[in-house]
């Protein structure tokens, strides 16, 4: 807080989701420590507002270029804390530094436009134009299953666009955050600008929405938490990503090729399934059904469980066991209801899920109408497209899907009727990179990150108007 550390007066063991083992002792902030991150931010509101925009690149391009120095020592830092595979967690790095040097980019490209008043009657004589103004106080809450990354895409937009934060990172992943106190202390970044709080959400977080110091909240979670806090934050500038149970169709043109197949098992499994974005339900033509399903069953068997240390692990232990607990109960649950277990189903170790196919889920089941965040995807097999698409927008949720097709036509009004925040033309429902729009509609979030969209919602447009 305000370019210094505070110890606390109470702190919590951080433990390994994967062998147990202590990792740190984690400062919990109280509601006085918020006060105190809230007015160091609202202090150095005025001093990064006047920072002009090439000293703010030059921040948040120095803070890149030190962590590609560090990235190894942070990849593994995310894979103690999370229990992320390091050859998985390098690739968070690696996104992470990119998406700094797009803020980096984004900072220098902040600009109004001008607006022809002299269009209307009694506009004549007047030169209008816009500008973008930082809001001031951000308030940033993040998750845990992307620490650096998902930070980043908080942090760096508000940086950009000369704002200060309160960062109260996740609990399971405080120290990548923690991290990154010396990475901007060391970039030049003004004391004050940047305040990183652990804490419990019902503290930190409720102080962040209910302060009227802080002018926004951005936050990353569920969407119960999120639409209670949007309830809660009145007037505030707010932005959701909360969740999701992607669909991904694969239509009768598609051939299944092993890219294809390895795009889904990345998508399906990758961190255990534990990506907003994740494939959860995959809908594939009749005709492509037998042969799809019994080549994306071999290859999820491939997979490597087991310590996130090893270069060989693919999957290791989910965040906690009280979520691999719960991928048990919805697999059992939906098993009862008439689902087949593919491949997978069955705990190996507390915390240790498998990589889980089901079939004939019926739709009200938790596996295939609520989020997952788990490594569980439902096969169904369709005969018309529109079928598939009815199948992705019976849903609480609409960030993104997927279709793979040779058919233009069947793109296109897939495109056109899929009901989410981006539609992925032969892709899978999980890619994304950190410069475009991202965000969902329904109960999936409110508002887009994507650093060049993240900064339009962190800043304010004045109208300035000339009379000659």
């Amino acid at each position: 807080m305000n370019g210094v550390w505070k110890e606390a007066s109470s702190y919590v063991e951080l433990r390994s989701p994967y062998s147990g083992e202590k990792i740190a002792d984690v400062a919990q902030a109280d509601e006085a420590d918020i006060g105190e991150a809230i007015r160091a931010a609202s202090e150095a509101a005025a001093v990064m507002a006047a920072l002009p925009a090439y000293r703010r690149s030059a921040i948040l391009e120095k803070a890149a270029a030190l962590l590609e120095e560090r990235k190894e020592e942070m990849a593994r830092l995310i894979a103690f804390e999370a229990a992320k595979p390091i050859r998985t967690a390098r690739g968070e790095i690696a996104r992470t530094v990119q998406t700094y040097k797009f803020a980096a980019m984004e900072a220098c490209r902040i600009h109004g436009e001008t607006v022809p008043v002299d269009a209307a009657p009694g506009g004549e004589g007047r030169i209008a134009f816009t500008l973008r103004k930082p809001l001031g106080v951000v308030g940033a809450i993040t998750p845990f299953n992307f620490p650096f990354n998902l930070v980043a895409h908080k942090v760096g937009p508000a940086i950009a666009a000369g704002n200060t934060v309160v960062l109260k990172p996740a609990g399971q992943t405080p120290l990548s955050a923690l991290a990154l106190a010396d990475v901007f202390a060391e970039a030049g970044l003004p004391a004050g600008a940047l305040n990183i709080v652990p804490g419990k959400g019902s503290i930190v977080g409720e102080k962040l929405v209910q302060d009227p110091r802080v002018a926004a909240i951005t936050f990353t979670g569920s969407p119960e938490v999120g639409i209670a806090m949007k309830q809660k934050a009145g007037l505030k500038r707010v932005t959701l990503e909360l969740g999701s149970n992607s669909g991904l169709i694969i239509d009768a043109t598609a051939d299944v090729t092993p890219e294809l197949i390895d795009r889904c098992i990345v998508g399906a499994f990758s961190f255990s399934g534990q990506v907003c974005i994740s494939i959860q339900r995959i809908f594939v033509h009749e005709s492509k059904y037998a042969e799809f399903a019994g080549r994306f069953k071999e290859a999820a068997e491939r997979l490597v469980i087991g310590d996130p240390l090893d270069e060989a692990t693919d999957l290791s232990a989910m965040i906690s066991v009280k979520e691999a607990e719960r991928m048990q109960a919805w697999v059992d649950s939906a098993v009862a209801a008439g689902a087949v277990v593919w491949t997978g189903g069955r705990m190996l170790a507390p915390g240790l899920f498998p990589p889980t196919i089901l079939t004939g889920v019926p739709g009200d089941e938790p596996v295939s109408c609520q989020e997952v965040f788990g490594p569980l995807v439902t096969l169904t097999p369709f005969r018309e497209l529109d079928e598939a698409i009815e199948a992705i927008n019976d849903s609480r949720y609409g960030l993104q899907a997927g279709i793979y097709t040779r058919d233009i036509q069947a793109a296109m009004r897939a495109a056109d009727r899929l009901e989410v925040g981006g539609v992925m033309i032969n892709d899978f429902p999980t890619f994304r990179v950190d410069n475009m729009p991202y965000g969902g509609v329904k109960e999936s979030g409110f508002g887009r990150e994507g650093v060049k969209y993240a900064v339009e919602e962190m800043t304010e447009l004045k109208l300035v108007c000339i009379k000659l």
